[in-house]
């Protein structure tokens, strides 16, 4: 087959499944933004996209999808410039809706099979609008909102032949005329890679080291912000601190937004959520790492005594799955998806987001008796075996599922 993958900021999602198909023998090429630098193991092409500003007074509901679609236009003109000077048809297309790229590559390439990755469906309720009440009061605004953030999205899956989503519950938030589109595949980790080391270091910004067994908390994210909870962990830190004086806590993620709103103030939510607390901490012993390289972020994992892991009712991240796949003790929030991969009680514990005096005393616990949660740890890597192994399990479905779309 010949397969173009579309994603702004390529492979993405298609980290893994592009050069797996590639080694099978098809033709694979990627599209993407030109100003994505991030190595790609097959051939790619760039287009030039230079957003224009929109004006939220003209445009009103429909913002998003004139941002959205003013992409998907520019897609589709390099696309035609593919056909028209290159002679280039694929026999399938795979791309991420979330950015309006694959809109209009049918009307480019109408003999093609177009998947999309369905990776959410804007909700006015029941998922992350409204959730946190702190940052965001449920009003009826909000809903119409969030229903004018679906036009993009509905619009993707609605031109193609079939799209994949990495969780039942993301898949969910689809209304079920486009859900039954829609092939439920996780992207998979590997768990040969991110395994449990007892020989693991992880070396802080002090020059200290921190080895596998010894008193380690960990927080991970892209980005520290409400979506990921990061306001409830530096909330339950003071007390974790005052009862476990020898822990180390190690924080990973930016300073800037992925989801949601930036503070109203000039600081970024990260300094806001520390400000808060940091004259009940030990600074001594909290290590903000910023974003780190994966070989250090695996160390991480394979050193983590409990890992913290919290999130509105959203897109899943790959670190909660990654952490489990390390042997981790998880605790993380009572929310969708997360309660997908992780059972109270057997391969972590769940805990309400928003109970900060019980975040306190589950990571206390976890810091103190960590041969109690032994049992969980291994339960939780026989999960990632079991469901999320890229080579053995989810790798081989996405390529049954995008083959079956051969001409």
């Amino acid at each position: 087959m010949k397969i173009l993958f579309v994603h702004q900021n390529f492979p993405g999602q298609f980290l893994h499944l592009a050069p797996e198909l590639l080694k099978r023998g098809h033709d694979c090429l990627a599209l993407t933004d030109a100003v994505n630098t991030r190595a790609s193991a097959i051939p790619v092409v760039k287009y030039k996209h230079k957003p224009m500003a929109v004006d939220a007074a003209a445009t009103r509901l429909g913002r998003n999808y004139t941002t959205m679609s003013d992409r998907g236009v520019t897609v589709a003109r390099a696309a035609q410039q593919l056909r028209d000077e290159k002679g280039y048809i694929p026999d399938a297309i795979f791309g991420h809706s979330g950015w309006g790229e694959t809109l209009f590559l049918k009307e480019v390439w109408p003999e093609a099979k177009l998947i999309v990755y369905a990776e959410f469906y804007y909700r006015g309720r029941g998922a992350d609008v409204g959730f946190d009440p702190e940052f965001s009061t449920p009003n009826f605004d909000q809903v119409m909102i969030s229903q004018g953030r679906t036009a993009h999205l509905g619009q993707a899956l609605i031109h193609a032949d079939g799209g994949l989503s990495p969780t039942e519950w993301q898949a969910s938030t689809y209304p079920p005329l486009l859900r039954d589109m829609i092939k439920v595949i996780h992207d998979g980790v590997d768990t040969n890679v991110m395994a449990p080391n007892p020989k693991a270091t992880f070396e802080l910004p002090d020059g200290r080291t921190l080895s596998a067994g010894s008193e380690v908390l960990t927080f991970v994210n892209r980005n520290l912000e409400p979506y990921r909870g990061y306001h409830t962990f530096m909330r339950a830190l003071p007390a974790v601190m005052a009862a476990r004086p020898n822990a180390q806590i190690v924080i990973v993620g930016g300073d800037e937004v992925s989801y949601g709103a930036a503070p109203k103030d000039a600081k970024g939510w990260k300094e806001t959520f520390l400000a808060e607390v940091r004259g009940d901490l030990d600074m001594s012993r909290v290590h903000f790492m910023g974003k780190i390289p994966y070989p250090q972020f695996v160390s991480l994992m394979q050193v983590s005594r409990v890992h913290a892991y919290l999130t509105y009712p959203f897109v899943l991240s790959w670190s909660m799955i990654e952490a489990m796949s390390a042997g981790c003790y998880i605790v993380a929030s009572r929310t969708a998806p997360v309660t997908e991969a992780i059972e109270n009680g057997v391969n972590g514990t769940l805990v309400d987001f928003f109970d900060v005096a019980a975040w306190s005393a589950a990571l206390i616990d976890g810091l103190a008796h960590p041969e109690k949660y032994d049992e969980m740890r291994g339960e939780a890597r026989k999960t990632a075996l079991a469901r999320y192994h890229l080579r053995s399990v989810c790798l081989p479905q996405m390529i049954d599922f995008v083959e079956s779309f051969s001409p």
